[in-house]
C-alpha cells in the first residue's frame, strides 16, 4: 500500500530532527538548561564549603558545652530557715560538683549535663542523696544519705519552732540569673531552671506566697572568686602559649631597627 502524503511528511520531519521552528528553539533551550544546572551546582558547592569552614553556633551546640566551666551559688531553705551547706563533693563523676560554701561548679562531661540539659533538676540528680522535684525536696546528710528530718513534701506543716509554724509548706525554687537581679523568678519545676554563669538559686519548702532568701553573701563571694580565678587562668594560659613554625634549612634572624633623628643647624653668614 502506498504511503500517504502526510506519512511521508512525518517521516521527513522525524529524520530531520523536527520542524523548522523546533530546530530554531531547541539549541537555546537546551544550552540554557545546561547553564542553569552548572550555575546551581557551583552555588551549592560554594555554600557547602562555606558551611564546612564556618560552622554555625547552633551546630557547635548550646552552651554550656563540654570543656567549659561555670559557677553558681546555692542555698536551701525550709520554712524560712536556711539549712547548712551541702558537703563539698569534688570527686563526683558528673559534670555538677559542690565546692566549699555551697558553690556549684559545672564542667559538663556529657550530653546529660550540657546544653539544654544543664538544669537544677540535673544537678539534684547528680548530687548523692539530693532530691528536688515539684512535690518533694530531700536534703542528704554529710554521707550522702537521705534522712527523714530533712525530707519535705508538699502539704506538710511547718514545725512549731519554725518561722511559719503550722503553715502548709510547698516546694519551690527561686533563682536569680545575674548579680544585679533583685527579685527572683520562682517556679515549682527545677527542670526549667537553666544553669548559667553567676546563677543564684534557692531550693525551698515554704508556705505559698513566701519569697525564698537568696544565697548568702559568703557563697556569692566564693562563686565570684572562682569565676575570676577561672578567667585569669584561661587568660594566662592563652598569653603564654607560643606557636613556632620552622622551615627546614632556613634560618631567620630578626634585627631590631632603631631610627635616630638628629637636629640640623644651618648657619647663614652675613656678608
Amino acid at each position: 500500500m502506498a504511503k500517504s502524503a502526510t506519512g511521508k511528511w512525518v517521516s521527513r520531519v522525524g529524520a530531520a530532527g523536527g520542524g523548522k521552528a523546533y530546530k530554531r528553539t531547541r539549541p537555546s533551550n537546551y544550552y540554557g538548561i545546561i547553564i542553569v544546572i552548572v550555575v546551581l551546582g557551583l552555588v551549592a558547592t560554594a555554600l557547602a564549603r562555606y558551611d564546612y569552614e564556618h560552622p554555625s553556633k547552633k551546630a557547635a551546640g548550646v552552651a554550656p558545652r563540654i570543656g567549659t566551666t561555670w559557677y553558681g551559688a546555692l542555698a536551701i531553705e525550709s520554712c524560712g530557715k536556711t539549712l547548712p551547706y551541702l558537703t563539698a563533693d569534688p570527686t563526683n563523676s558528673g559534670g555538677f560538683k559542690v565546692e566549699t560554701d555551697n558553690v556549684i561548679q559545672l564542667d559538663p562531661v556529657s550530653a546529660a549535663d550540657s546544653g539544654k540539659n544543664a538544669t537544677i533538676a540535673q544537678f539534684a540528680n547528680e548530687y548523692p542523696g539530693l532530691i528536688a522535684s515539684s512535690i518533694e525536696l530531700a536534703v542528704p546528710n554529710t554521707k550522702g544519705a537521705a534522712v527523714s528530718s530533712t525530707t519535705y513534701k508538699n502539704g506538710q506543716s511547718c514545725p512549731s519552732t519554725s518561722k511559719y509554724a503550722g503553715q502548709t509548706g510547698q516546694t519551690e525554687y527561686a533563682y536569680w540569673t545575674s548579680l544585679s537581679q533583685k527579685t527572683p523568678t520562682i517556679t515549682t519545676n527545677p527542670g526549667t531552671i537553666k544553669f548559667a554563669q553567676y546563677l543564684r538559686v534557692t531550693l525551698a519548702v515554704d508556705p505559698k506566697g513566701v519569697t525564698p532568701t537568696a544565697p548568702s553573701q559568703t557563697t556569692v563571694n566564693e562563686m565570684s572568686a572562682s569565676i575570676i580565678s577561672s578567667v585569669n587562668t584561661t587568660t594566662t594560659t592563652a598569653s603564654t602559649a607560643t606557636t613556632t613554625t620552622t622551615i627546614a634549612g632556613t634560618t631567620t634572624t630578626t634585627v631590631p631597627t632603631t631610627t635616630n633623628t638628629s637636629a640640623t643647624t644651618t648657619t647663614t653668614a652675613k656678608g
